[in-house]
């Protein structure tokens, strides 16, 4: 029978819905926006129907988000917290209790639907089975929120007949089982709960009971859809519980892409909040303001970043020092400071007080800077660089130390043991005591480790086992049960007992353990080295969904043929040639090297643009300055000028910059790259180009726009240089806003420098373009990293190498390539090209390899580690106070 109702009569909640859905067996339901829809429905009677609701909303997601699942997530979880529900609880604190438990119970299911599919899904209706089977039908304009309902003027027809039940039906299943529809994720309904709850803790609560989750599972890298993988969660929980015991040590080398920075800044967040003492993170200066700005963005985490002669703020604001007598160095205005190792590699004063400090945790990224000088010919004891001398003073004053780098052993193995010494400085776990033979005999150790040697006797084998004797966890069965007979505490890692002096019961479990080839499995290395591959979590299946953790993506290389090579015209190559006498001559003459040594060549391999730029700063100033040339793979430690003024020099730099200024319209590299895009369809799978130099991804983005005038190209840089150009118009706009928009599909292609390498999510482009081969080959794993990540819409991202052909750059790219091959293949990871020996590699194309001697422990443990379901929560307030005090407060 067919009912008409009207607001303007009735109250349609009341008369209508309230009075059908109780007792119901059921409700179908077409709905509004997921994010007020799902809020408001369980404002109704819904609770007190005895079978399940089922619900279909629209959604922001797009079609081709639904393609990857996670993809969706994250856009559903970016568009539930732009609705501020934290402002909502306010109002409605029981029906948020309400939908919880109505989500949790399974008895509201909720799928979404992208709105590009049927755009607006306007047709509002509804399909009840009552108590005693009958089903009624209703159509109208009401949205399924309260104002739908009880405040707007509305009208609805119910209709209980067989061919309007069916009508009504039919719409609702074609929605409800379109491949396009998305369930709501788990992330939203423990965020619901979370809020019905209310509980949050205070700083004093939770540092009593310390949960890593508290403090970040509202944090931004979660309300932006992102989360947190398993294996960050692993290793972050890890070291915070050893933390909260005796401190923890371990080097971080997990492969490029698996989000180190994101393990390494929860790490200094949890230990900040939970002690009193500072926390200072030692950086490349090159990724100084990167590191401040990931903290800020990911985890809302404020911190200081040591300038060179001041403290600078989460805000940009300068920090005033006191006249206190405080060295200014000490007067951090935050509980993270953030220095560069430039000022310790350079040997500097201004760092020298840090040594007078206690430290809750000290973190160093790219920690494979600090290392031995006899590498070459390594003996038992290290002579160490000024980096690793500071790290092994700073070491003693740290209760946790984490040293972090992709790559711990380049060229030798001794590298990582020595990486193992710096953090043994504070604690006996890692390599004994003083007297340990870990510590006395290390190419020994390292050659028993590899299986190069055989230990000759128990007794001898013992004398490595019992200093440092490994805790509990590594085994509880032998460790463990070998260290309750020594009557040791978790805390104590030396025993001095000779193995005559042993039991004959302790004695069995020691045999056990050699059985059980001890030095492979529990050696130093593999106790205090974690390094999870991405391999590993692309053929590891999650028990939950049945998929691997992270979805496998090929990588399709261009460029790579002997015949891809791009090759100059005659008057550009006659500048290359004047470009590498110059360089000889330059290193001749003033024994420049590494960076100096080879910056012409490497920005004219560039781009033409770059290179006349080049030529032209240094011949007007009759100098290499190096304001001047401030990149993202510049050295700490380079000199501030070196004068040119030999005549030969100079007369090279007037030829080249004669040649370029005629030529540099006709650069091989732009025309290829416009090719790329348009000819073999690149810009269609969205792409990234990147370039180590300003210069060059300038000149690139002026050349696609004139070409391209319809395209919004985003040029993605340090500093404040980024911003977007369209039709040669360009406007500065924030990085922030560009990852928004290249996120949201709104921009598919960005030139970006280095500064675009690492930490910015590009999964919604498909290719790659490298204008240049970037000194450092771990920035090629970088680069690919940004779009080979979780969330990758294709299955294959294309990736293209320039390089001119017969060019040193075309003799490092060779060079490159094997490395790559070879040492991805041995260990997965890359060995980074030691700069002041570059030209040697290039020239012998032989390198040393040694063999990783290890297999990490960690590689197969991607478990489930759940913070999502976390129901308190770390007061925000308190927790950014508490990190917005200083060093001396």
């Amino acid at each position: 029978m067919l009912k008409r109702y009207s607001s303007r009569l009735v109250d349609l909640s009341e008369e209508f819905l309230n009075k059908h859905l109780r007792n119901a067996k059921s409700y179908d339901r077409l709905a509004g926006y997921f994010s007020s829809s799902i809020l408001e429905i369980a404002g109704e009677a819904i609770e007190s129907i005895q079978g399940i609701a089922r619900v279909v909303c629209n959604s922001e997601v797009e079609s081709k988000d639904v393609l990857v699942a996670k993809l969706a997530k994250q856009k559903l979880v970016r568009e539930w917290f732009k609705s501020k529900p934290e402002q909502k609880v306010e109002q409605f604190p029981e029906r948020f209790k309400k939908l919880y438990e109505l989500l949790k119970s399974g008895k509201l299911q909720v799928k979404v639907l992208p709105n590009d599919i049927y755009g607006l899904v306007h047709g509002k209706a509804g399909v009840i089975t009552l108590s005693d089977g009958k089903k009624v039908a209703f159509v109208g304009s009401v949205n399924e929120t309260a104002a739908g309902w009880k405040g707007n003027y509305e009208i609805l027809w119910a209709d209980d007949s067989i061919e309007s039940v069916e009508w009504v039906q039919n719409e609702f299943e074609f929605f409800w089982n379109s491949p396009y529809a998305c369930e709501l994720c788990d992330l939203i309904i423990e965020n619901i709960g979370r809020l019905a709850e209310g509980n949050r803790l205070s700083l004093q609560e939770w540092q009593k009971d310390p949960d890593p989750a508290s403090p970040v599972v509202e944090a931004p890298v979660y309300r932006e859809g992102f989360g947190l993988w398993n294996h960050q969660k692993y290793f972050v929980k890890m070291v915070f519980d050893e933390h909260c015991q005796d401190g923890a040590r371990y080097i971080l080398a997990d492969e490029v892409g698996l989000g180190k920075t994101a393990q390494l800044g929860m790490i200094a967040q949890l230990t900040a909040l939970y002690g009193n003492k500072p926390v200072l993170v030692i950086v490349p200066k090159t990724l100084l303001w990167q590191w401040q700005d990931e903290l800020k963005t990911m985890f809302d985490i404020p911190s200081a970043v040591w300038d060179g002669k001041r403290w600078i703020v989460e805000t940009g604001q300068e920090h005033k020092t006191r006249e206190n007598g405080i060295p200014a160095i000490l007067q951090c205005p935050r509980r993270i400071g953030i220095i560069s190792q430039g000022l310790i590699t350079s040997n500097s004063d201004i760092v020298k007080p840090l040594l007078e400090l206690e430290y809750e945790c000290v973190i160093v990224d790219e920690a494979h800077r600090a290392r031995r000088q006899n590498l070459n010919k390594p003996g038992d004891r290290p002579e160490p660089n000024n980096l690793m001398k500071f790290l092994l003073e700073l070491s003693k004053k740290t209760k946790t130390m984490i040293l972090a780098t992709a790559t711990p052993i380049q060229l030798h193995p001794i590298e990582g043991w020595d990486l193992l010494y710096i953090l043994a400085q504070g604690s006996a776990k890692v390599l004994g005591d003083a007297f340990s033979l870990w510590q006395l005999r290390p190419l020994e150790g390292i050659d028993y480790v590899r299986g190069a040697k055989e230990i000759s006797s128990k007794a001898y084998y013992w004398s490595w086992i019992r200093n440092p004797l490994p805790p509990s966890k590594e085994n509880p069965f032998t460790i463990g049960k070998l260290r309750r007979l020594l009557g040791m505490r978790s805390d104590e890692y030396v025993l001095n007992d000779d193995y005559d002096a042993l039991l004959p019961s302790q004695k069995d479990i020691i045999d056990e353990l050699i059985e059980e080839n001890f030095m492979a499995k529990y050696n130093p290395f593999i106790r205090h080295i974690v390094k999870r591959k991405r391999s590993t979590l692309e053929n590891t299946k999650d028990p939950e969904t049945g998929e691997s953790y992270l979805k496998k993506i090929d990588v399709v290389l261009f460029g790579e043929g002997d015949d891809e090579g791009l090759v100059l015209s005659a008057p550009l190559k006659k500048a290359y040639e004047y470009a590498e006498e110059f360089t000889n001559l330059l290193k001749q003459k003033t024994g420049a090297k590494g960076f100096y040594k080879t910056l012409l060549l490497r920005r004219m391999g560039s781009c033409m643009q770059a290179g006349l730029n080049t030529a032209k700063a240094i011949y007007e100033k009759r100098a290499i300055v190096r304001d001047d040339f401030s990149e993202e793979d510049e050295e700490d430690d380079m000199p501030d000028r070196i004068n040119i003024t030999g005549r030969d020099e100079l007369f090279c730099l007037e030829e080249i910059i004669d040649l370029l200024e005629y030529n540099k319209d006709n650069d091989p590299k732009l025309n290829k790259i416009l090719h790329i895009l348009t000819d073999m369809g690149w810009l269609e799978r969205g792409c990234i180009i990147f370039s180590e130099y300003f210069d060059t991804a300038w000149t690139i983005a002026q050349k696609l726009s004139s070409s391209l005038p319809d395209e919004r190209i985003a040029i993605y840089a340090g500093g404040d240089k980024s911003g977007i150009i369209k039709s040669g118009i360009y406007s500065k706009v924030e990085r922030d806003e560009i990852k928004e928009l290249v996120l949201d599909g709104k921009i598919r292609l960005m030139i970006g420098t280095d500064a675009a390498a690492e930490g910015l999510n590009l999964q919604t482009l498909g290719s790659l373009i490298n204008v240049d081969l970037p000194w450092n080959p771990i920035r090629l794993e970088q680069r690919q990293g940004r779009i080979k990540r979780i969330g990758q819409q294709f299955d294959s991202v294309y990736v293209y190498n320039l390089r001119y052909k017969d060019s040193i750059e075309d003799r490092i790219h060779a060079v490159l390539s094997g490395r790559i091959k070879l040492t991805y293949d041995m260990i997965g990871s890359l060995p980074e090209v030691i700069k002041d020996e570059w030209m040697d590699f290039v020239k012998t194309a032989e390198v040393l390899y040694s063999e990783h001697p290890f297999d990490i422990k960690y590689k197969d443990h991607v478990e489930k580690v759940d913070w999502e379901s976390c129901k308190k929560v770390l007061d925000n307030e308190q927790r950014k106070e508490y990190l917005m005090r200083g060093w001396s407060e």
